[in-house]
Parts: C-alpha cells; structure tokens; sequence
C-alpha cells in the first residue's frame, strides 16, 4: 500500500553557515528517508526553509550593523547552494519570510485564539535600559539554574537541552554590549500547554514502542515529572510575524512558536507553486499519512510537545479556515527522530571559534556522496559522534574506495574491455551465482527495514556488508583469470556481479545519490532515479524569495511504483565505458584540515 510521507526538516536560522553538524542532525537523515520512500513509491513531501525570525538574525545583524533582512538574504541563497551540491532533495525549501507563511501563522495563531487555547499573561521579561527595548531570548546570557552551564540562553540551555523561565537565569548580561539588564513587566499570549497536557501526554505515549528514547526522556518523562506549563508565543520585536489583532503593534509571533508552522506553511506553499492548492491534506488530514520530524536534540520540546499541542488545539478548525466545508483534524507527529551532537576532533562545534567543517567550505575539496557517506557513518542517531579527520582518510579509502568504488570499477572496466562494452550473455548460472545474487536481494529487505525504522548507520553498514559479499565471490571466481581457460564461465561471473552491482546501486542510492546515478547513466539508464533540483523566483508582498524545488519529470521514482526491487538486467546489452566513482585520499589531508580549524 501506498502511503503519503511528510518528511519535515529543523529550519537552519539565516545567521551563519551549515556545518556538518547541522547536515546530520537534520537534512542528511531526512533526505535518505526521503529517497527511499520515493523509490517505494510513496507520495512524499520533504520541507523545510530557512528559519528568518530567530533572533540569532537580529543579533548577526546588530554585531555586523546590518538589517535582520540583510542578513537573511545573505544567507538564504547559500543555504539553497549547499543542498543542491550536496544532493539533499527538498521538494520544496522555503523561508518564514514570505506571505504564505505570514498568512499561514497567523490563522493558526487565530485558531488556537478562538479554540480557547490561547491565554494573556503579564509577566517580566528582561529590558535594556541602555537600548530603551525589550530583549528576545538570544540576547540575554547567564548560568543555567538547572546544569550550570555559564552561556546559557535566557529561554532554554542547549548543554541540557531544558526550556528555561528567563527570572531564573544567573548572572544574566547582555551579549550585544555586556549590560546587565532588568526584568521588566509586559504583556503576552501563551499557549496552554497545561489545558492540553493529558492529550500531549496521550500522543506520546502512543508511540512509546518505537521513539528514539532521547525524545521520550524530553518530552513524555518531562511531563510525567514536573508537568506542563503555558509557554510564551508572542515578542516584543520589531522583526518577525505581527500577531494579527488590534493594539498589538510592536509584538511578534515568538519564532518558537512560528517557526515549527513552517513544516504546515511550506507544504501549502508547494501545492500553490504546483497549482493544486488543495494537495497539502494529502499530508496534514490524512489519517494513514505518515510525518517524520527530522531534528537535534536541542529542539526536541518543540517537536514532540509544543508543535503537537498546535496541531491538538487547532483540531478540524484550520482546515474550515482554509475553506474546506467538511474540515478534518490534522494528523500528529508519526515520528520525531531527533539525533544527538556531532562533535570535531573531541571538541564541540564553535562557529565562531571557527572550530566547524563547513558545508560548502568541504564541498570545494571533496565530493558530495564522500561527504554524505562519512556524515552517515558517523550519524549522532543514539550518543554524541565525533568527526574526525583520520577516520574520514581511513573510511574513505578503506571502505567507500576499496570495498563498493573498487568492486564496479574493476568488474565494469574489465567487462568493457573484454566483451566489447556489453554485459555478457550468462547462459545458465551456477548454484554459487544464484547464492550470491539471493544474498543480495534479500539486501532490499533487510536494509529497507533499517531505513524504516530510521537506522541510518546499521542501514549503510549493511549495505557496505552486500558489496564486500560480492567482492567475495569475485575472489573466488576471479573472472580476470577464467577469461584465460574458459570464457563462457568468466562471462557467468561477470554477469553476475553486474547484476549485482546493478541492484547494489539501488540500495546505496538513498545515502550516495550522485554516485548511484552516475552509474546508472553508466549502465546506459535513459531515466535519471532521482529527477534533479531546481531553483526559482517567488514574488510576493513581502518581496522577492528563492526555493528549492526537485523535477522529477524525468525520474523512474514514480509514485505507486516501487523502485526498491530487484529488477533483472539483460545480457548482450551495451553500457557505456566506466569512470571511477570515488577518489583516493592522500594521508596529507589530515593535517592539512586539522590546520583549517581554530
């Protein structure tokens, strides 16, 4: 059965590059989930955007004396570059700075007014006397009360991960001039977590047998110990989302409230670019769709507590605001698959201390699937990972190179050479061939159920595992020497491992796209599997915005059809003469990184 899947990627806030860290805590995991179940045949939709309210913007744009907008049109059209060079396959990557979005927010935040679930609140938040203004969240600093981390945020500690009360903090100053600042009264709407709590509590439990227990500890034993509070949705700011009522002007939609309304907002901003306006509750009120929420842990409240209490609040009401006459609920989180930290050379990622391997600062010296296959083998999915230079020399030439590159080159060039750039005809196949080529198509089963289930390192483990089960029985059959005795039986073998090699480019194709298309062109495919991205220009109110879309006018992914199989390729049929995949690494580049950092 065929199923709509939402794959929802954490917003990178526009205030500086994407490190490796950020690729896979979010997009790579979104993206090879994605990839897999298009190549099921599911009708998937993978968002995201960049996040332009937060107020690490306001901050990069105070420190550099620019405007917030400045900055996030610096930063948008870098973001878009990077995933198009890496191969992360947004069907639509957006930004909270357009209309769409404006509009989106703010009738979820009228819903939630009307449904009751909205309170009013005067509470203190912390003023600058110096500035003469309110200070969002980012720009107040001090000890965490809970860990004593000495740089916490003044609304949650990312060393702990806990949502912080801003009256608490310790030592509080102000990290655009070192003032110490006052609280100060002013009034805001919360959302009443409390009034919803035994249905959050419900949904959580819901999914207790198969959530990640990281995000269970954050979310379910959170509210089983201490309870739920109502939590902040609007800002004194003068950048962001207006909240839409009278004699509100100068506040803003808090950016932890809006920000997750983008995964909702960017689905509808899709289906308005394609010309069906409508398509997205294929995704919000299908009862049998699928959402994956692919995040750090340091946003795990917001995904597995704040975003579903929208979603419970709202009820059918959106959907009869968007002008359905027989509204439907919206449908909760399937899964919010959060990873922990990657670290750098036993050290936290510091963009600022420059102690970071930066997106498109790597994708100058190395190849995108290079990159991807490192970021996946050391993916933080249960425990803190960390990246470091001599494992990323050793995997890449000891595994990526030797064992999947080695294994299509050497059988690919010698075919070509030998069979006059056709796959041979094998006759009948041997029992030892028949064994190998079953080994590898139970590979679509067992690597499928991984990726399923979000395994993403054993997934990619286990299909390196295939390829070096290949090489085996090369080893064994040695068609390079069976050509000289006896070449009917080097034909059986060669055919063999290129039917192999042919399904194994299937199963890497959701972690190493470009390398699985590449040979797929190379076994003379007239269809790409992916289709391509694709960027263009969207005008509104707001002004002007780049997205990143995906064509896949010319994809074998097709929804209903399911691409993850064995499929059988023919003898006699010509290929085109092979390059190799992967590039060696030279030991030098080790320390020539490790020069780059700091």
């Amino acid at each position: 059965m065929n199923e709509n899947i939402l794959i929802a990627i954490a917003w990178p806030y526009a205030n500086s590059d994407i490190h490796v860290g950020n690729i896979t805590g979010s997009h790579l995991p979104g993206d090879i989930v994605a990839r897999y179940h298009r190549m099921r045949g599911n009708k998937v939709l993978m968002v995201s955007g960049t996040d332009s309210h937060g107020t690490a913007i306001t901050i990069k744009a105070d420190q550099t004396g620019q405007t917030p907008d400045e900055i996030y049109s610096y930063f948008h059209p870098r973001f878009i570059e990077l995933f198009q060079r890496l191969g992360i396959s947004y069907d639509i990557f957006t930004s909270t700075h357009t209309e769409n979005h404006f509009d989106i927010s703010q009738k979820v935040f009228l819903t939630l007014l009307e449904n009751g679930y909205l309170k009013k609140f005067v509470s203190k938040q912390w003023y600058s006397p110096k500035l003469n203004r309110f200070l969002p969240d980012r720009y107040v600093e001090g000890t965490c009360y809970i860990c004593g981390n000495e740089h916490a945020r003044s609304d949650q500690c990312e060393n702990c991960g806990n949502e912080l009360e801003a009256e608490k903090l310790i030592n509080p100053r102000t990290n655009v001039d070192g003032s110490i600042p006052e609280l100060k009264e002013t009034e805001h709407y919360y959302l009443d977590l409390s009034t919803l709590e035994p249905k959050i509590q419900n949904f959580l439990k819901a999914r207790e047998s198969y959530w990640r227990p990281n995000v269970l500890r954050q979310s379910l034993g959170t509210i089983q110990s201490v309870g739920l509070k109502p939590t902040p949705i609007t800002r004194d700011l003068d950048w962001g989302i207006p909240v839409p009522l009278e004699g509100w002007d100068g506040k803003c939609l808090y950016v932890w409230f809006e920000a997750v309304i983008g995964y909702l907002s960017s689905t509808v901003e899709w289906g308005r670019l394609n010309e069906q306006p409508d398509v997205w509750r294929d995704w919000w009120t299908d009862n049998s769709a699928k959402s994956f929420y692919f995040i750090g842990k340091d946003n795990i409240t917001f995904h597995a507590v704040t975003w579903p209490a929208e979603l419970l609040g709202m009820g059918a009401d959106f959907d009869a605001r968007m002008g359905n006459p027989e509204p439907k609920d919206l449908i909760l989180p399937y899964d919010v698959p959060a990873n922990e930290f990657m670290n750098l050379e036993g050290r936290k990622i510091s963009g600022s201390k420059n102690w970071a391997v930066w997106g498109l600062d790597a994708l100058d010296r190395y190849d995108s699937d290079t990159l991807r296959y490192y970021l996946t083998v050391a993916m933080p999915e249960n425990r803190d990972t960390d990246w470091d230079w001599e494992d990323f020399f050793q995997r890449n030439n000891n595994e990526l190179v030797a064992t999947w590159g080695n294994l299509v080159n050497r059988v690919l060039s010698f075919t070509w050479k030998n069979f006059e750039g056709k796959i041979p005809e094998p006759g009948e196949l041997r029992q030892s061939d028949e064994e190998l080529l079953d080994a590898i198509q139970v590979g679509f089963n067992s690597v499928g159920q991984l990726i399923e289930r979000v395994e993403l390192k054993a997934a990619i483990g286990e299909s390196m595992r295939l390829a070096t089960e290949v090489n085996k029985y090369l080893d064994v059959h040695a068609p390079w020497f069976e050509i000289k005795t006896d070449r009917n039986e080097a034909a059986k073998s060669l055919y063999t491992a290129i039917q192999a090699i042919d399904w194994l480019k299937l199963i890497f194709a959701p972690f190493l796209p470009d390398t699985s298309e590449r040979l797929n062109s190379i076994l003379d495919y007239e269809q790409t599997i992916f289709g391509k991205p694709e960027t263009q220009s969207v005008e509104d109110k707001l002004g002007e915005h780049s997205v990143l879309t995906l064509n896949q006018s010319d994809a074998q992914v097709k929804t209903g059809q399911d691409l993850w199989q064995a499929g059988w390729i023919e003898g006699g049929r010509a290929f085109q003469q092979p390059t190799a995949l992967f590039k060696k690494l030279d030991h030098s580049i080790v320390d020539e990184e490790r020069s780059r950092l700091g």
